[in-house]
């Protein structure tokens, strides 16, 4: 029952924000957020670390169709609603020292999109996955269209055309899938499991589900919508696309493309990790060249994610747990260091990096908060980074030596952009801009406090983590591994 409080606890609290008073909205948002992880972390504690699907929810929905309102969670479902639940009062806190036009609006469709998000994870039936995650994209789409920067109307329709277009492609493979289903036809996620489909048909149905979760990660060439939309969004939008909106396609490709398609996964493989790879490059380089600190985060992401996305293609224990830790990892330090530019960019009213400097004689506080998240950026050991890619670089390289040679450029790569950013933006001395900036204080100390102590309790001890998604993955790796060799 637990997994049904979690779906729609969120979604009542984003209507129940539309009938509260301006005044009131912000610290009603924080509760409700904070009572919704408040609920994950129950969940967390009566979960039992092994393979099996737990918090089981199964109800007819529509009968006749095959649809049920069915949810639940494993391990790899349990971590991405940790994940959701922990950075969305944070990014909720992250707002208190800015004013939104129609804040009701602005805050219930965040809530809106927790909901969309936590459906995301949780649903076990293929018609509430694609409601779910079309919900959790109605929000973003507002929030990014309203709040928006200059440009945000051509960047938004942008953005809509990318993501509609690849959810139109995930809604064919769904409706192929349920028709070939026995009897009396089902979404059900169990039903398409045990689909026993040959290779050629796995290989186009590969294509479909892949466009849309590619979309969403991004993976090269599929990202051209992301930095614009990073850049143009409000704040708390953009940490929420890169915190964990993001993840939702990483976790599509886990759930519901490898089980499902294994033949089709394993021989598109080599041209999704070879795209991963040049992603890698491409994006870290390009942040080189970056003059706006949250552009250049923008690029970064796409680095890491394509990381992330060719550890999950290798298909190992080693490079399928640093997925899973790292886009827990990923979401906190991106979070972090997108809250960090806001507060740059709310005092000086720019986040270009020519403009700044010595802003550690100014606000020491918020240089080391800004370091250690960084470091936990470029997975630096002891930091929540380093485990999440070492296990990833590992995996890729078991899969593909060349792959984790070149893979292994983000943390080079990444340690260049992410200090010379650091260096320029934080050191050296203050210019007459910067000779009036103040130090975090109240809400953004805790925000930024509360992010550097996972960053270094989570890279200091990782096991408990790992311990929810190991059973869980063994057993996915297991599946894929035996229905791909039944059906050869």
């Amino acid at each position: 029952m637990i997994t049904v409080i979690l779906l729609l606890f969120p979604l009542l609290a984003s209507l129940l924000l539309l009938a509260l008073k301006a005044e009131q909205v912000k610290k009603a948002a924080l509760a409700f957020t904070l009572i919704e992880l408040a609920l994950a972390v129950s969940a967390l504690v009566n979960f039992v670390p092994d393979a099996s699907t737990q918090f089981l929810v199964n109800i007819p929905w529509v009968s006749s169709l095959g649809i049920h309102f069915k949810v639940g969670m494993d391990g790899i479902s349990l971590l991405m609603v940790l994940l959701t639940t922990f950075l969305l009062p944070l990014i909720v806190l992250s707002t208190f020292r800015h004013e939104y036009k129609n804040p009701s609006v602005f805050y219930s469709l965040m809530l809106a999109m927790q909901a969309g998000l936590i459906g995301v994870f949780v649903a076990l039936d293929g018609f509430l996955f694609y409601t779910a995650w079309e919900l959790a994209l109605i929000p973003v789409y507002f929030l990014s269209g309203i709040w928006g920067g200059e440009n945000r109307v051509k960047v938004t329709f942008k953005f809509f055309i990318y993501t509609i277009l690849g959810s139109l492609f995930t809604l064919v493979g769904l409706v192929y899938l349920y028709l070939q289903t026995p009897g009396n036809h089902t979404f059900d996620i169990a039903a398409f499991y045990a689909l026993d489909l040959d290779a050629a048909t796995q290989s186009w149905i590969f294509w479909m589900f892949f466009l849309a979760f590619a979309i969403k990660i991004p993976v090269f060439p599929f990202h051209t919508w992301q930095p614009d939309t990073y850049t143009e969004a409000p704040t708390p939008a953009t940490m929420l696309l890169s915190g964990i909106m993001l993840k939702m396609g990483v976790y599509g490709v886990i759930r519901w493309i490898l089980p499902i398609v294994p033949l089709g996964a394993e021989h598109w493989s080599c041209l999704v990790v070879t795209l991963c790879v040049i992603g890698i490059v491409y994006a870290s380089v390009i942040a080189f060249m970056q003059k706006d600190m949250k552009r250049l985060i923008a690029y970064s992401s796409i680095a890491h994610v394509g990381l992330i996305t060719a550890g999950v293609f290798a298909l190992n224990t080693q490079a399928m747990q640093g997925a899973m830790i790292q886009m827990l990892n990923h979401g906190i330090n991106v979070v972090g260091l997108f809250f960090i530019i806001s507060v740059i960019e709310q005092r000086m009213n720019t986040r270009e990096i020519a403009k700044l400097g010595g802003i550690i004689h100014k606000a020491p506080v918020l240089a080391i908060c800004f370091v250690v998240i960084m470091m936990g950026s470029v997975a630096l050991p002891l930091t929540n980074g380093f485990i999440g890619e070492f296990l990833l670089l590992l995996g890729v390289y078991k899969y593909n030596v060349w792959a984790g040679a070149f893979a292994g450029l983000t943390i080079i790569l990444g340690a260049v952009y992410m200090l010379r950013m650091y260096q320029r933006t934080m050191l050296g001395e203050s210019n007459a801009l910067t000779a009036t900036f103040t130090d975090i204080r109240s809400s953004e100390r805790v925000v930024l406090y509360v992010i550097v102590i996972v960053v270094i309790v989570v890279g200091v001890y990782p096991a408990p983590l790992t311990h929810v998604s190991e059973a869980a993955v063994q057993n996915l790796l297991q599946q894929v591994s035996a229905k791909a060799s039944f059906i050869k």
